[in-house]
């Protein structure tokens, strides 16, 4: 492994998925949370870089190929955790992101099984859209559990605004991360079901092909 600058990022960004944890460890609400916003942050616009650079740079690499697409799964599975639990466990929440932590889990079992095969398989760009989706949401739900301890002292609730005459940042946050996660839920479940489709040539036994 050749530690260049896109190589480098991309375990940076590993590093910061467990990070976004360790804020609520160390630090008060709503401090954590926009500690935890600014890591995930920093750390989504990585991926974009890192790619970028090493595209640019000539500088791609299978240790980066291999890693890339698991500290992305690392960030978003992690935060996603961590929303469910900070969130007062919202069903609303809940569903999306119990298809989404379906969808990586079941994926990455496939590419497991199918081994070198699993190289055929190429990242669509709905895939990356996908991928942009679940960051995008993310970080809107970490800005919403923000606000919400500000104005409130408590998670954001389903339905509820807290000024009398409207809604306030952190209902817009909130409402504007519920309708983002599950764009982000049903991209995922597409481009796993577009994986499957083309996994099953694959997982064909010998004498069937």
């Amino acid at each position: 492994m050749k530690w260049n600058l896109p190589n480098t990022l991309t375990v940076l960004r590993l590093l910061a998925a467990p990070g976004v944890a360790v804020m609520f460890l160390y630090f008060s609400r709503p401090w954590a949370d926009w500690f935890a916003l600014a890591l995930f942050i920093g750390a989504a616009v990585t991926d974009w870089f890192d790619g970028y650079i090493a595209r640019a740079w000539s500088q791609e690499s299978k240790f980066g190929a291999m890693l890339d697409p698991i500290a992305d799964k690392a960030m978003v599975i992690i935060a996603l955790v961590i929303l469910i639990g900070y969130s007062g466990m919202n069903p609303w929440l809940i569903l999306p992101v119990t298809v989404i932590l379906f969808r990586e889990v079941f994926v990455s079992g496939l590419r497991e099984f199918l081994g070198a095969d699993s190289g055929k398989l190429k990242v669509t760009k709905l895939a990356k859209w996908k991928t942009t989706a679940q960051m995008v949401a993310i970080a809107v739900m970490f800005l919403a559990t923000g606000l919400s301890y500000m104005e409130t002292g408590r998670p954001p609730r389903v339905g509820e605004t807290h000024l009398p005459d409207g809604v306030s940042p952190a209902d817009l946050a909130n409402h504007a991360g519920l309708v983002l996660i599950w764009i982000a839920a049903l991209l995922t479940a597409i481009t796993g079901w577009d994986y499957f489709r083309k996994a099953l040539p694959f997982l064909r036994d010998t004498h069937d092909r």
